[in-house]
C-alpha cells in the first residue's frame, strides 16, 4: 500500500466516522458547542481502531482494536470535557456510536433465522456456528467498547467530575 492511499484512507475513515457523530450528537440532545469535539474523538477513535486493524501493520482481531480505540476516545472526552464544560459521557457516546458493530449483529440475526429455516443437521451447524461466530464478535466488541470507554473516566476521577463545575 502507498504511503498516500495509506493516509488518505485513514483521513477518510476519521471523516466518516465525524459525520456519523454529529448526526448521533444530534438527535441525542447534546450541547451544540460539543458537537465538534465529538467529531474530533469520533474521527481519532475510529481512525486508530482502523489502523490497528490493518494487516500491513499487525493485523489486530476487531475486539482488541475496539477496546484500545474505545479507551482513546474515553481519554479524548475527559480532557476535553472541562474544556466544553459538559460531563465526558456527552462526548464519548457520539463518538462511540460509529464503532457499534452493524454488520455483525445484522449476520447474527441473519444466521438465526436460517437456523430456524433449515432443518438439515449439517446446514443448521453452519448456520448455528455463524450465528454463534457473529453473536460472539458482537458481544465482545460492545463489551470491550463500554470497557474501554469507562476506564479513563474512573482512572481520572478528579478530572472527569470537575469537568462540568
Amino acid at each position: 500500500m502507498m504511503w498516500n492511499d495509506f493516509f488518505v484512507n485513514i483521513l477518510e475513515d476519521g471523516f466518516f466516522a465525524a459525520i456519523a457523530a454529529i448526526g448521533f450528537s444530534s438527535i441525542s440532545n447534546t450541547p451544540r458547542r460539543a458537537y465538534l469535539t465529538c467529531a474530533l474523538i469520533a474521527a481519532v477513535g475510529h481512525a486508530i481502531r482502523y489502523v490497528l486493524t490493518l494487516p500491513e501493520l499487525g493485523g489486530l482481531h476487531i475486539i482488541p482494536a475496539s477496546t484500545v480505540a474505545s479507551f482513546s476516545i474515553g481519554m479524548f472526552a475527559v480532557l476535553f470535557a472541562s474544556r466544553i464544560k459538559c460531563p465526558a459521557e456527552v462526548c464519548f457516546f457520539p463518538a462511540l456510536l460509529p464503532m457499534i458493530p452493524g454488520m455483525y449483529a445484522y449476520r447474527t440475526i441473519e444466521a438465526l433465522l436460517s437456523c430456524l429455516y433449515h432443518t438439515r443437521e449439517e446446514v443448521f451447524s453452519h448456520y448455528f456456528y455463524l450465528f454463534a461466530f457473529n453473536g460472539l464478535t458482537c458481544a465482545f466488541i460492545i463489551l470491550g467498547m463500554v470497557v474501554g470507554a469507562t476506564i479513563p473516566v474512573f482512572l481520572l476521577k478528579k478530572l472527569s467530575f470537575t469537568a462540568t463545575r
